[in-house]
């Protein structure tokens, strides 16, 4: 079973940049394009139509929580769809960005500071918990799911995405991606390796924390790996935007856990 951290290799990540220039979440040629632009078009359809087509639930009024929301790229999706959400976040900079621009589409989030290891709510309370983009940066990730499942009431849904971690995770979450510059779209701290996360890693957490209906679905890029580098080195070069990127390169659910991948659990009734 996949266990917290060691300090030394938490100590490798910058998490702290969340707090820098809360602002770009939602203006400036930067990362954040590719979750609004590639990414949440794949999530977050398939997390509605699981619900709501799946397991037959309306999200009308359900309370949900997204756990690691920023600056509410994927939160204001969310409360768009009808749940009553909280969304929170350690970083105050991306707190505030996110309560100030939910004001200008008139959302109803109420975002507080939190953690996913020390979530402020009793046991029991929320029929939903989203964690997208966050599970590979804790550092106590079985805590993060024994705490989902505490919030949860019995029968609620977990929906999440993540990385997976071997060879290919490597070569393109932290080799391409991240730290060859000439391809790197990501800051180079963004993801450590050792803490990205196998769907059996997760699983089995998951089944140890009650959760006894799991689901497991690969997110991947729609161009083949040729043109993406291709882009990418564009990208890297200037000639593009991120904007522009993620018109082109956007990921698409399928069978293949191999890089990316999202999913849901079920905690049990009783």
């Amino acid at each position: 079973m996949k266990h917290a951290v060691s300090q030394q290799i938490y100590d490798r990540i910058d998490n702290e940049m969340y707090q820098y220039d809360g602002d770009q979440w939602w203006k400036g040629n930067n990362v954040y394009h590719l979750l609004k632009g590639s990414v949440n078009p794949c999530r977050f359809p398939y997390f509605v139509r699981t619900y709501t087509q799946t397991l037959k639930r309306q999200a009308g009024g359900k309370l949900a929580i997204e756990v690691g929301c920023g600056g509410g790229i994927l939160a204001e999706e969310i409360a768009s769809a009808g749940f009553k959400l909280t969304g929170i976040d350690p970083a105050e900079r991306s707190l505030q960005t996110a309560r100030e621009h939910a004001k200008i589409y008139n959302l109803d989030i109420d975002y507080m500071p939190g953690t996913g290891e020390n979530i402020p709510f009793p046991d029991a309370h929320f029929d939903v918990v989203f964690c997208c983009d966050v599970l590979e940066h804790v550092r106590d990730l079985p805590k993060c799911i024994s705490e989902f499942s505490r919030v949860l009431k019995p029968g609620g849904v977990f929906f999440f995405d993540t990385f997976n971690r071997n060879f290919l995770s490597k070569l393109f979450v932290i080799k391409l991606w991240q730290e060859w510059k000439s391809t790197a779209m990501m800051p180079p701290k963004l993801h450590v390796y050792e803490m990205l996360i196998k769907p059996a890693e997760l699983k089995e957490l998951m089944l140890a924390n009650n959760f006894d209906t799991t689901e497991f679905r690969g997110m991947s890029p729609n161009i083949n790996p040729f043109k993406m580098i291709s882009l990418l080195r564009k990208r890297a070069k200037g000639k593009i935007t991120y904007e522009e990127l993620s018109n082109v390169m956007k990921l698409k659910e399928n069978n293949d856990t191999m890089v990316g991948y999202m999913g849901y659990g079920i905690k049990k009734k009783n």
